[in-house]
C-alpha cells in the first residue's frame, strides 16, 4: 500500500475558489493578461486498503455532482503555469485530519495517513516577475510553502529523537559581556537585565547553571504578554508639558495619587505603575462600597459578576463572565490562524472559568485596504489580504464552534499598518451553584484535556512581545497558531454540563506560555511530567513540549477521588485526557522529561515576573487644534453629505458582518442589521442567557467605543470618550446605566523613551477619571505594548468594552419605525476642555432611560466623530423611511461623541433636548432647501469596501423564476401513534446546532435526545455504531442538525455525517425508520448530510450520481448570516401540515455551502411531484435569483426540499433557532415556522 495521489477540482459552474482568484489576480494584483485559474486539492494518500479507497473516492474524497476527479496526475496544457502549496510542517492540516477521520470511519483499523495540498494552474501570457507575483499572492511563508511535485515514496517522517536538554555551562560564572553574548545568541523577548536577574538568582539561590528550557520558560512566563511587564513597570517620576488641554490631565494624575494615598495607607511594596492606575477605579469603588458584586476568587479566568437572575420564575444567582482578547502579532503575520485563535482565546478564559460562552463581539483595527497592492510595504502582507484573511479565520472559528457573534467593527486607521489589531470580545454565564472555586492541594491531580501538543505557536508569547521589523514575517513564523475548531467545540460541550463542572476545584487554558503558564499557574508546588504530554507527532524535545502554546487544550485541578470520573465525561464528549501533573506542598515549579527534571524554580522567583524595571514619565499636551472645533466646509451640502457616508469608518461594512453567524444558539435579541431592508446596524449585541428548556427575561448587553483619530490627537480625551460612547450605547439599545461594567483593551506603540510612554499614562488617566466620576469600574482588561513596527507606531488605543444585564422588554433598536416621529438630539455637555460633563450626563442617562422604558423613545443611535449625519443615514436605511430636517449643518456634522439621536413618538421635555425634524414616508433627507435621494446616500454608504467586502453577488441566471404552488392532494399519516414520540439527534465532530435543535423539538413536545458519536478509537466507532443504532430503533423521528461536521472538510459539507450514515447497520435502521412511518428532519449541515447519502430527493440512501441534486457553495464565496424570507410552496409534508401553501416565515440562515443546484429537467420532476417545499422569496413574495433575497442563488430559489412521500424534510434555513416573540427584534415578518409542533403532532 504505497502512497496514492488524487487530485480534486470542481467543476465550471462551482469553481467559485477558482473565479475569486482569477478576480483578485487581474483587477488587484494587475494582472490584465491572465486568462484563466484552476484551483485543484491534491491529496496523498498511504496505508489504505484498495476496498477503502474505491468507497472512499467518490463519497470522502470528491463529490461526482461538483467534483472532477484525477488519480495520479491532472490533465493541463504544455503552456499552463502551475504550482503546489503545502502547509509547513508542524502546521495544523484541518482538511487532511478530516480526510483521515472519515476514511477510518470506513472500518479500517490500519494507520492511515494523508496529506493534503492545492494546487494552482494558471493560463495567460506573463512574464517571470508576473509569476513570482502570483507566487507571493499565493503563499503565505509564514505558514506554507512550495510544495514538490513528484509522488513521495512514504508520507512517514522518521523524526529526529532530539537530543536531551542542553544545561548552558558556565552560565553563572559568566562576565557581563560573556553574559551579553549569551544574551544576544538566544532571541530572547526578556530584557538583558531580566537576563542578568536569572544570572543573580541561580548564583546565590541554587548554585547551578540553567536548562535552555529554564530559560525559555522564564522568557515565556515573564513575556509582557503574560505578566504586563510594561504595564508593571514602576513610574519614578512624572512630568507634564505645559499647554491648555493639558490642565485636566495633570489633574487627574492629582486625584490618582490622593486616592492611591487613601487607599493603600503607606503600605509597602504599592508601586507607581500603568497597572495601578488601571486597576484603581475598581479597587477604589470596591473600597467605597459602591462596586459589590464582583465575584471574589483566586482565579483569573475573566472578568465575573454575581447577578439574580429570574429563571422560570424563581430567582437564581448566576455568574456572568466577560473577556477581551488580542492577537495583533499572530493575525499580523498569518492572519486567518491569527484571528482564529484569537477568539479561540478569548473563548477559553471564560469557558476555563466553567461558563458557558454564547455570544461574541469583534473590533479590529486596519489601514486602508482598498489602497492597491503595490502601496503595500515591505515586509508586510496586503491589508487587504490581511483583513479578508482575518475575516475569514475569525468566522470560520466562531461559526464552526457554534458562538453567535453580535457584533463587528472594523476600525480604519493609517497608523494600523504598523500592526494590525485583532479583538475578540465574549461574553459566558452560568449557575453559581455549577461553579466551585476551591485551592489546589498536594496531592492534586491535574489533567490535559483536549488537543494535541504541536510545534505550532512555540514563542507566540515571546513573539507578541519583541520588536518587529522589516524580516519578521518570515522570522516569526513559528509562533502562529493554527485552531481545531471541531475540538473547542467539545471542551464547550463538556464544561456546559454541571456534573463536569461540579468536579473541577481550578481551571486554566492553553494559551500563551503552554504547559509551563497553563499548568504552572495552577498551584504554587507542581511537578509536572512532560513525558505525560499527549503529541501531535514525535521529536518534541522537553523545550518544546513546555512552551509550545498549541490551542485547544484545558488543565484542571482535581482531587484524585474525581478524576476516573472527569475523564468518563470527557470520553463521552470525544475528547482525550491525560494525567500531567501533581501538586506538591514544596513552593516550586518541576517539570520532568525522560525522567530527568529539566526545569526547578521557586515559585518567589517565578513570581518576581524578572528585574524590576523603572521608567521617567512624560505627558506632552494635546495641541490647539481641536478636533471638537467646527469645521470650515465649503463644500455643496449634497456632496458633503455623500463624503461622510463614504468615509471609511461610516461606509457599510455589510459583507464583513454577514461572515459571522449571528444567529447560533437561539439567544440573539438583534441581529447586526435591522429593518425590513436589513440595512440598519445595530451598536451593541444583546442575548439572552444560554438556558436549554427553561425561560427568562434576562438579557447581556455589550458596546465598545473607541475613535482612533481622537485619540491621536489626545489619548486622554480619546480614553474618556471611549468610555462615555460605550456606556452611551448600552443605554441607547435600553440598558441601565448603573449596571454597567467595563473591561478595556490597551493597544500602543514599543515604549522606547519617557514622552512615548506618557501616551498610555494619559489614556489611563482619562480612563480613570471617567470610572470615578461615574462610579462604575473597569473590572479587567488587556494591554498589548508592542504596536511599533520600524518607525510606524499604532495610534494610541484603549477601547472600552461596555457590558450590563437587563430585560428583554426594555431593548430597542436603531432603524426608524414610522413617519411622523419626531427627532430630536441630545448632547453630551462638554465643559471648557471639551470634556463631558458626568454630573449632566448622568441625568441625561437616566432620562434616555425613561423615555425608553415608557415606549417613547423607540429607536435611538449614539453619535460619534461624524455626528448626526452618520446617525440619521444609518436609521434610514433598515426601513427606507426618509426625515425631514430642520437643524442647521454646523449641528449635523458636528462631531458628538456619546450623544443620542432619538426617534420619539411625543415630544421630549428634557430641557436641552434639540428637536432635528420627522421622520416622513418619503425615501430622502430633505435639509433647509437641499434635498438628498436615499438611495443615493444608500450608493454611495455601500460602495467604498464592497470589492473588499461583497455584500451582494451579481446572479449568473437573470431569468424569472416560475412562481407556482403545488395543490396536495393528500398529506402522508402515521399509521403509529405516539403521545410524546422520541427525536435522535446525532452529534458529529463540528455539530453545533444540536441544543437549538433539542430546545425546539421539546417545546413542540417531544422527547429528544442528542447523543456524541464517539471516533477516538476503533473501539470507540463500533460503540457509537452500536449505540446510534439502538437509539434510532427507539425513535420516531431522525434530526441531523446544523453545524460544520468535521470542519465541512474535506472540501465539502456533511461527508462525516454522511460517512457515519452509510454504515450497513445504521442504514438499515434508517431505512426500518421509514418503513414504521417515522419522519426526518436535516437542516442547513442536516440538509447537506441528507442530499450526500441519497436520502434528497429520493427517499432511501443511494450512491450519489454525476448528475445528483446536490448543494455547493454560494456564489458569493463566503459565509452568508442573515435572515431571508421563505415561501412554504407544497404543504404534501407531514412537516408542513400545520401551514398553509403561500404562507411567508423569516428565517435565520448561516451556511457556506447553501446553494442547491440541480438541472432544469430534475427541477420540473420535482415541482410537480410537491417536493419543492420552501423558496426564497423577494418582499412581494415572489421567488428570485436576487442575492439580496436569494443569498446563496439556489437554483429555482429553492430553500427546502422533499423525499416523494414527504417524510423525509431537508432545508437550509434554521428554523430551530426562533425561540420566541423576543428574538431577532429589529427584524419584520412571520418568524414562527411550525415544523417542530407539525413532527411531533404527526405521531398524536
Amino acid at each position: 500500500m504505497g502512497v496514492r495521489r488524487i487530485y480534486v477540482e470542481k467543476k465550471r459552474d462551482f469553481a467559485i475558489r477558482a473565479k475569486e482568484l482569477l478576480s483578485e489576480l487581474r483587477n488587484y494584483c494587475g494582472l490584465k493578461d491572465l486568462l484563466d485559474v484552476r484551483v485543484l486539492v491534491r491529496y496523498d494518500i498511504e496505508n489504505i486498503s484498495d476496498n477503502d479507497y474505491k468507497r472512499s473516492i467518490n463519497t470522502i474524497f470528491c463529490e461526482p455532482p461538483l467534483d472532477n476527479c484525477y488519480e495520479g496526475s491532472f490533465p493541463h496544457k504544455d503552456g499552463d503555469f502551475f504550482f503546489t502549496v503545502e502547509y509547513l510542517p508542524g502546521q495544523f492540516d484541518q482538511r487532511a485530519d478530516s480526510a483521515i477521520q472519515c476514511v477510518k470511519l470506513l472500518g479500517s483499523e490500519d494507520d492511515i495517513d494523508i496529506r493534503s495540498a492545492t494546487t494552482y494552474v494558471f493560463f495567460g501570457n506573463f512574464s517571470s516577475e508576473d509569476k513570482e507575483k502570483i507566487k507571493n499572492y499565493c503563499i503565505n511563508p509564514v505558514d506554507s510553502r512550495i510544495a514538490n511535485e513528484s509522488v513521495p515514496k512514504t508520507l512517514k517522517i522518521d523524526f529526529e529523537v532530539p537530543k536531551d536538554v542542553d544545561i548552558i555551562d558556565g552560565f553563572i560564572n559568566m562576565d557581563e559581556k560573556a553574559l551579553r553574548e549569551c544574551y544576544e545568541s538566544l532571541s530572547l523577548a526578556m530584557t538583558f537585565d531580566d537576563f542578568k536577574f536569572i544570572q543573580n538568582y541561580l548564583k546565590n539561590d541554587e548554585n547551578r547553571d540553567p536548562s535552555i528550557t529554564e530559560i525559555r520558560v522564564l522568557d515565556t512566563y515573564w513575556s509582557d504578554h503574560c505578566r504586563h511587564t510594561t504595564f508593571s513597570t514602576e513610574i519614578c517620576d512624572v512630568d507634564f508639558e505645559e499647554g491648555f488641554f493639558g490642565v485636566p490631565i495633570k489633574e487627574s494624575y492629582q486625584r490618582y495619587l490622593d486616592d492611591r494615598k487613601a487607599l493603600y495607607q503607606n503600605k509597602s511594596g504599592k508601586k507607581i505603575c500603568l497597572m495601578d492606575i488601571a486597576l484603581l477605579a475598581m479597587k477604589k469603588l470596591k473600597a467605597d462600597g459602591i462596586l459589590n458584586d464582583v465575584e471574589e476568587t483566586d482565579e483569573i479566568n475573566a472578568c465575573s459578576i454575581v447577578v439574580p437572575i429570574v429563571v422560570d420564575g424563581k430567582k437564581e444567582e448566576w455568574l456572568i463572565n466577560f473577556k477581551n482578547e488580542t492577537h495583533n502579532h499572530p493575525t499580523e503575520i498569518e492572519p486567518f490562524g491569527g484571528a482564529a485563535t484569537c477568539l479561540g482565546g478569548a473563548i477559553r478564559d471564560p469557558l476555563s472559568g466553567r461558563t458557558y460562552v454564547y455570544q461574541a463581539m469583534r473590533i479590529t483595527g486596519a489601514a486602508d485596504p482598498t489602497l492597491p497592492i503595490e502601496k503595500t510595504i515591505a515586509g508586510k502582507l496586503p491589508q487587504r489580504k490581511i483583513v479578508t484573511g482575518a475575516a475569514h479565520g475569525y468566522s470560520s472559528y466562531g461559526n464552526q464552534i457554534g458562538l453567535a457573534t453580535g457584533y463587528v467593527k472594523e476600525i480604519y486607521h493609517p497608523n494600523y499598518v504598523a500592526k494590525r489589531m485583532e479583538i475578540g470580545a465574549v461574553m459566558g454565564a452560568a449557575k453559581r451553584e455549577n461553579v466551585i472555586r476551591k485551592t489546589s492541594d498536594p496531592g492534586d491531580i491535574i489533567v490535559l484535556l483536549g488537543g494535541r501538543t504541536g510545534r505550532d505557536g512555540i514563542g507566540g508569547a515571546t513573539g507578541s512581545s519583541k520588536v518587529h521589523k522589516t524580516d519578521s514575517i518570515v522570522t516569526a513564523g513559528a509562533e502562529v497558531q493554527k485552531g481545531n475548531a471541531p475540538t473547542e467545540r467539545k471542551i464547550q460541550r463538556l464544561f456546559k454540563r454541571p456534573e463536569v463542572t461540579k468536579l473541577i476545584k481550578k481551571c486554566n487554558d492553553f494559551g500563551a506560555g503552554g504547559v509551563s503558564v497553563a499548568i504552572g499557574e495552577l498551584a504554587d508546588g507542581l511537578i509536572i511530567d512532560l513525558d505525560k504530554v499527549p503529541k501531535k507527532y514525535a521529536g518534541l524535545d522537553g523545550t518544546e513540549l513546555a512552551i509550545s502554546e498549541s490551542q485547544e487544550r484545558m488543565a484542571v485541578v482535581l482531587d484524585p477521588k474525581s478524576v476516573d470520573e472527569f475523564c468518563k465525561y470527557a470520553d463521552e464528549e470525544n475528547l482525550e485526557t491525560s494525567i500531567v501533573a501533581k501538586v506538591v506542598e514544596e513552593k516550586r515549579l518541576q517539570m520532568t522529561w525522560r525522567g530527568k527534571k529539566i526545569v526547578d524554580l521557586s515559585r518567589a522567583f517565578l513570581d518576581t515576573n524578572g528585574a524590576t524595571a523603572t521608567t521617567k514619565v512624560y505627558v506632552n499636551t494635546p495641541s490647539d487644534k481641536n478636533i471638537f472645533d467646527k469645521k470650515d466646509d465649503k463644500l455643496p451640502l449634497k456632496e458633503r453629505w455623500l463624503n461622510t457616508v463614504s468615509d471609511l469608518n461610516v461606509a457599510s461594512q455589510k459583507g464583513l458582518v454577514e461572515m459571522f453567524d449571528a444567529s447560533i444558539g437561539g439567544k440573539s435579541v438583534l441581529m447586526p442589521y435591522g429593518g425590513k431592508y436589513q440595512l440598519s446596524e445595530t451598536q451593541s449585541m444583546v442575548a439572552k442567557l444560554p438556558l436549554l428548556n427553561e425561560k427568562s427575561d434576562a438579557v447581556t448587553v455589550m458596546s465598545y467605543g473607541f475613535d482612533p483619530y481622537l485619540s491621536s490627537w489626545s489619548p486622554y480625551h480619546g480614553a474618556m470618550y471611549a468610555i462615555v460612547t460605550s456606556l452611551s450605547k448600552i443605554v441607547a439599545v435600553g440598558g441601565d446605566y448603573k449596571k454597567i461594567h467595563f473591561t478595556f483593551q490597551e493597544y500602543f506603540r514599543r515604549m522606547t523613551s519617557e514622552a512615548t510612554w506618557g501616551e498610555p499614562l494619559a489614556a489611563l488617566l482619562g480612563a480613570y477619571e471617567a470610572q470615578m466620576r461615574l462610579g462604575l469600574a473597569s473590572i479587567g482588561g488587556k494591554d498589548s505594548m508592542s504596536g511599533t513596527f520600524n518607525d510606524i507606531n499604532v495610534p494610541p488605543t484603549l477601547v472600552s468594552f461596555a457590558v450590563a444585564v437587563g430585560e428583554n422588554q426594555n431593548i430597542i433598536s436603531t432603524e426608524l419605525k414610522k413617519a411622523g416621529n419626531k427627532l430630536y438630539l441630545l448632547r453630551v455637555k462638554k465643559d471648557k476642555y471639551s470634556l463631558p460633563d458626568f454630573e449632566y450626563l448622568k441625568k441625561l442617562y437616566e432620562y434616555v432611560q425613561k423615555e425608553i422604558k415608557d415606549k417613547n423613545i423607540v429607536s435611538a443611535f449614539v453619535t460619534e466623530r461624524n455626528g448626526c449625519v452618520e446617525a440619521i443615514s444609518k436609521m434610514c436605511f433598515g426601513n427606507m423611511l426618509g426625515a425631514n430636517l430642520s437643524a442647521d449643518e454646523d449641528t449635523l456634522f458636528a462631531p458628538e461623541f456619546g450623544s443620542f439621536l432619538v426617534e420619539c413618538e411625543n415630544e421630549l421635555d428634557f430641557a436641552d433636548a434639540l428637536y432635528l425634524g420627522e421622520v416622513t414616508d418619503k425615501p430622502k433627507l430633505v435639509v433647509g432647501g437641499s434635498e438628498i435621494s436615499l438611495d443615493e446616500v444608500l450608493e454611495s454608504w455601500k460602495k467604498p469596501l464592497e470589492k473588499v467586502f461583497p455584500s451582494v453577488q451579481e446572479p449568473d441566471n437573470k431569468e424569472c423564476v416560475e412562481d407556482k404552488i403545488y395543490k396536495a392532494e393528500s398529506i402522508y399519516i402515521a399509521k403509529e401513534k405516539h403521545p410524546t414520540p422520541r427525536v435522535f439527534i446525532p452529534v458529529m465532530p463540528g455539530t453545533n446546532c444540536e441544543y437549538d435543535s433539542i430546545r425546539a423539538f421539546n417545546r413542540a413536545g417531544a422527547d429528544a435526545e442528542a447523543f456524541v458519536f464517539r471516533n477516538s478509537s476503533p473501539l470507540a466507532i463500533k460503540e457509537s455504531v452500536e449505540k446510534y443504532r439502538d437509539e434510532i430503533r427507539n425513535s420516531q423521528i431522525i434530526m441531523f442538525p446544523g453545524g460544520f461536521s468535521a470542519g465541512d472538510e474535506p472540501d465539502g459539507s456533511a461527508k462525516f455525517f454522511a460517512t457515519v450514515f452509510r454504515n450497513e447497520i445504521l442504514k438499515k435502521e434508517i431505512e426500518d425508520l421509514l418503513d414504521r412511518d417515522g419522519l426526518i428532519l436535516g437542516v442547513c449541515n442536516g440538509f447537506q448530510a441528507l442530499i450526500k447519502l441519497g436520502l434528497l430527493p429520493y427517499g432511501h440512501i443511494q450512491p450519489l450520481k454525476a448528475d445528483s441534486p446536490t448543494l455547493t457553495y454560494n456564489t458569493i464565496g463566503r459565509h452568508l448570516s442573515r435572515m431571508v424570507d421563505t415561501k412554504v410552496v407544497s404543504v404534501m409534508s407531514p412537516w408542513f401540515s400545520n401551514v398553509r401553501a403561500g404562507d411567508i416565515h423569516t428565517v435565520a440562515i448561516s451556511h457556506g455551502e447553501g446553494r442547491f443546484v440541480a438541472s432544469p429537467e430534475q427541477i420540473r420532476q420535482l415541482a410537480a411531484k410537491g417536493q419543492i417545499a420552501t423558496q426564497y422569496v423577494d418582499l412581494n413574495g415572489k421567488a428570485t435569483y436576487d442575492s439580496t433575497f436569494n443569498p446563496n442563488q439556489s437554483v429555482f430559489a429553492v430553500e427546502g426540499i422533499t423525499s416523494p412521500d414527504g417524510r423525509v424534510l431537508g432545508k437550509m434555513a434554521h428554523t430551530e433557532r426562533y425561540t420566541g416573540e423576543t428574538m431577532f427584534r429589529n427584524i419584520d415578518g412571520n418568524k414562527v415556522q411550525p415544523i417542530f409542533a407539525a413532527g411531533t403532532e404527526y405521531f398524536k
